[in-house]
C-alpha cells in the first residue's frame, strides 16, 4: 500500500457534524494505539522517523498542519485541515509534521502499541533499508 488520504463518513446534523472511523471501512487496520500532538511551538517539527512496521492514519482534529512522506527516493507532501480526512501512512515511509497553525490538534491512531525498537530515526539508514526493497 502507498500513503492516501481517507475520508471519513460525515454526518450533517444542524446541532453538529459527526464524523467516525472504524475498521475495516475505513481504516486498514485494526487499532492499536492512539495519540495526539498539541501545543506545537511555531516552526517546531515533530515525527521526522519511520516505522519498520508499524502503520498510521494521521488526522488534522483543528487546524492545520503539513505531513510531509518521503519513500527513501521521492518527497510528498500533504496538507491536512479536515477532521473528516485522514491520511493513511503504511510501513516503511518517513513521516515528518510541520507548518502546525495556532491551536492544531493532530490525532494519530496506529495499528501495534509503542515500540522503540520499531522507530527509524536516521534518514540515510532509513534510505539504505529502503534501497533493499
Amino acid at each position: 500500500m502507498i500513503p492516501q488520504i481517507i475520508q471519513f463518513p460525515k454526518i450533517y446534523d444542524k446541532r453538529g457534524n459527526l464524523s467516525f472511523l472504524e475498521h475495516p471501512n475505513q481504516l486498514p487496520f485494526e487499532i492499536a494505539r492512539t495519540y495526539w500532538i498539541y501545543d506545537v511551538p511555531g516552526g517546531e517539527l515533530r515525527g521526522s522517523h519511520a516505522f519498520k512496521e508499524q502503520q498510521e492514519v494521521i488526522i488534522a482534529l483543528s487546524g492545520s498542519l503539513d505531513v510531509v512522506i518521503h519513500d527513501g527516493k521521492e518527497e510528498k507532501v500533504y496538507s491536512l485541515n479536515r477532521s473528516y480526512y485522514g491520511l493513511y501512512i503504511p510501513k516503511m515511509y518517513w513521516r515528518r509534521l510541520e507548518n502546525f497553525s495556532t491551536n492544531s490538534l493532530a490525532l494519530i491512531v496506529s495499528d501495534k502499541s509503542y515500540d522503540e525498537n520499531d522507530y527509524i530515526r536516521d534518514f540515510e539508514i532509513f534510505k539504505q533499508l529502503t534501497d533493499e526493497r
